[in-house]
């Protein structure tokens, strides 16, 4: 196990990378909070991107996925798995982990994935039915008895629901608030270096109208804030937004194309509420996410359809401009029986694991980039080895010419083409001379990437 000193410096390190303008997170200082990453002004009747306007860095955990004992990754799919470009592993996602004790089993089969995969782990500890006493005994397996070095650490799972199960009719956001401080006090105890990510309320919008609160009235998250913003280290909401009632539970493809501009408030929403109860501001993540939480499959819109992966390819790349720290689809592997919702599914991948094939060459400095046209979104960074990319989707159904503005872009050679549509998986497509006034053709329900050297 690491000294003391070198596994501090470790959790520094951690949280340097997630948000730069955070090194205090967690320790209780203040900080001057950064200016919110506002939606770019679209220039008129382009797609526009500024080689100069460096955003910040995009944290390698927006490509993250949810995990769990119940999850089997078959044999026949480990070399997709091990290929998926995952980067972060919550485990385990969903109510599972309220509902059961993790066994030492659990965690040694889920860290040897994880570490096969090249996916940092995160673990969830039992709040209802469990105890502060177990949840230390985990992060004492984990860090003390073996040397998982596992940093990232929720407890208990989207508590606004809890009074849905019989057992635990008598949770409010001030029970919960009270256990969880003592959850995490023991936790730290044992290991005062782990990074606490919580409360992981469903159904956060941003809009104190619709968000989740208790029978008293009281907002879940806001509530957590002001009792625990001391303590987390990264503040943690799911979002399914469909759906909407359970007459229709499968969205149509149009309700679908709407819904990702929602993350352009989201976001700034919940960095406004924590900048306000705590003072500070602190790393998000969306821990748990997909267009349905219901079981629908086979659907024009459903999760397991082709138009889910263009709709998440929109999705993550709003909450990259929105520098979101952590990204958690759910969920890597689900069989059909059990719903929809897996980037791999039995006996092949699902449309949305093509996505991150697409992202994999994206970069990891992100740059300026705008549209005025709400079915047509673009997203650039610069890539380690110097490259400019552009991620751009169009989320309409007919094929589009659109311009592009480069401004401090020179590029040397012709750009690499890349296409995800529904006739190619995430493949090159040739090269494309770029210039400033270029014009480009974005194919109907597309995600196209040009790598601009």
């Amino acid at each position: 196990m690491p000294t003391t000193f070198g596994k501090t410096l470790a959790r520094h390190a951690v949280l340097a990378a997630l948000v730069l303008c955070c090194a205090a997170c967690g320790s209780g200082q203040s900080t001057s909070p950064p200016t919110l990453t506002p939606v770019p002004t679209p220039v008129p009747d382009a797609l526009f991107v500024d080689g100069a306007r460096k955003l910040g860095p995009i944290s390698p955990y927006v490509y993250g996925s949810c995990y769990g004992p119940w999850v089997c990754v078959p044999p026949d799919l480990m070399p997709q798995a091990e290929a998926s470009a995952i980067t972060y592993l919550r485990f385990p996602g969903g109510e599972w982990g309220d509902q059961h004790d993790l066994k030492d089993y659990h965690i040694d089969r889920f860290i040897t994935f994880a570490r096969q995969i090249g996916a940092e782990p995160k673990i969830n500890v039992r709040m209802p039915g469990g105890s502060p006493e177990q949840a230390a005994e985990l992060v004492r397996y984990c860090n003390v008895e073996n040397d998982y070095n596992v940093q990232y650490w929720g407890i208990g799972n989207e508590p606004d629901l809890y009074t849905t199960y019989s057992m635990y009719d008598d949770y409010d956001t001030v029970r919960y608030n009270e256990e969880w401080r003592t959850f995490a006090e023991a936790m730290l105890t044992v290991d005062p270096d782990i990074v606490l990510i919580g409360p992981g309320t469903s159904q956060y919008t941003g809009n104190p109208e619709t968000d989740p609160r208790d029978e008293a009235g009281r907002d879940w998250v806001r509530e957590f804030l002001l009792a625990n913003g001391d303590l987390v280290d990264i503040v943690a909401i799911h979002r399914y937004p469909f759906p909407t009632n359970m007459t229709d539970p499968s969205p149509t493809v149009d309700e679908l194309r709407a819904n990702s501009r929602e993350w352009d408030t989201i976001i700034p929403n919940l960095r406004a509420l924590i900048r306000e109860t705590t003072g500070r501001d602190l790393p998000v993540a969306v821990n748990e996410i997909n267009s349905n939480w219901s079981h629908a499959t086979g659907g024009e819109a459903t999760p397991d359809s082709f138009y889910n992966a263009i709709w998440w390819g929109d999705v993550l790349g709003r909450m990259i401009r929105q520098q979101v720290d952590i990204v958690a689809y759910f969920l890597l592997q689900c069989q059909t029986s059990q719903g929809g919702y897996g980037l791999l599914s039995r006996f092949d991948v699902r449309p949305t694991y093509y996505v991150y094939q697409m992202y994999q060459h994206f970069g990891d400095k992100l740059l300026y980039a705008s549209s005025d046209d709400p079915d047509v979104s673009i997203y650039a960074a610069q890539r380690e080895d110097g490259a400019l990319t552009l991620m751009i989707i169009n989320l309409g159904p007919e094929q589009v010419r659109k311009p592009l503005r480069l401004e401090n872009v020179t590029p040397s050679d012709p750009a690499e083409v890349w296409l995800f549509d529904v006739d190619h998986q995430a493949e090159q497509i040739g090269t494309q001379t770029i210039a400033d006034g270029a014009e480009i053709t974005l194919p109907p329900q597309s995600i196209s990437l040009y790598i601009l050297p």
